[in-house]
């Protein structure tokens, strides 16, 4: 019973903090405090002393009551309000609310880079876009002639990759070896085709497909083969 009187003295007390505050419901204030339902029945069930500090400067913050005065509504026994430390909590209020500051500047800094961000990538494509200008207008059509004339030669189509060869170049996109050249086998920058069988590093191996470098990174090794070696007569 005694429980059920002190619940209803500062659920009554809260409401009228909240209308103060013009909060409409709890529901509300957990929203706004960040502060648990659960955290809000310690208050009404009269265990503020078991209430973190963090959160009872939250609610003061909130409900724009000072923090002496939350504490003398919602705890009665004076020993216990003086074993929380008045100039302690002042203290913790201060690097609450400079914590506060500091995330709402995280806050405005991440929403910053975020939009440069935005604008990077569309001024990524948009210069993407101008470079491959030439092979985005003739390549669709190259190509369906192609499909008509089996007969064209394929040498005619190649000036039309020659933006994107140049875009590569932009980029520092290097290509590893060349379709066909006979070079030693590198583990580290060339990956065997599918069936080669065992090769020895240094051994002799020839490009099938190039690989690619950006800077100092790896993209992609180079595919290749082992050469076939002739029989001694």
């Amino acid at each position: 019973m005694k429980q059920s009187t002190t619940y209803q003295a500062n659920h009554h007390k809260l409401l009228q903090l909240m209308q103060q505050a013009q909060i409409s419901d709890f529901s509300q204030l957990t929203e706004i405090s960040k502060v648990s339902q659960w955290q809000l029945n310690r208050l009404l069930v009269g265990l503020l002393p078991k209430m973190s500090i963090e959160n009872l400067l939250r609610l003061s913050n909130v409900l724009k009551v000072p923090i002496e005065q939350l504490l003398s509504e919602f705890c009665g026994d004076q020993s216990l309000l003086d074993s929380l430390s008045l100039p302690k909590l002042e203290t913790q209020a201060l690097n609450l609310s400079d914590l506060e500051k500091v995330r709402q500047e995280y806050q405005q800094l991440r929403q910053q880079l975020n939009g440069e961000k935005e604008t990077l990538e569309k001024n990524f494509q948009k210069s993407s876009l101008e470079a491959l200008e030439s092979w985005l207008l003739q390549w669709p059509t190259a190509a369906m002639i192609a499909k008509k004339n089996p007969q064209l030669s394929a040498v005619k189509l190649l000036p039309l990759v020659k933006p994107i060869i140049e875009l590569l170049k932009q980029w520092n996109v290097e290509t590893i070896a060349v379709v066909g050249e006979k070079v030693p086998y590198d583990p580290l920058c060339h990956q065997l085709l599918e069936g080669s069988g065992y090769v020895e590093p240094g051994e002799t191996v020839i490009i099938r497909y190039i690989g690619y470098r950006h800077g100092k990174n790896l993209l992609y090794k180079a595919k290749v083969s082992p050469v076939k070696k002739v029989p001694a007569s």
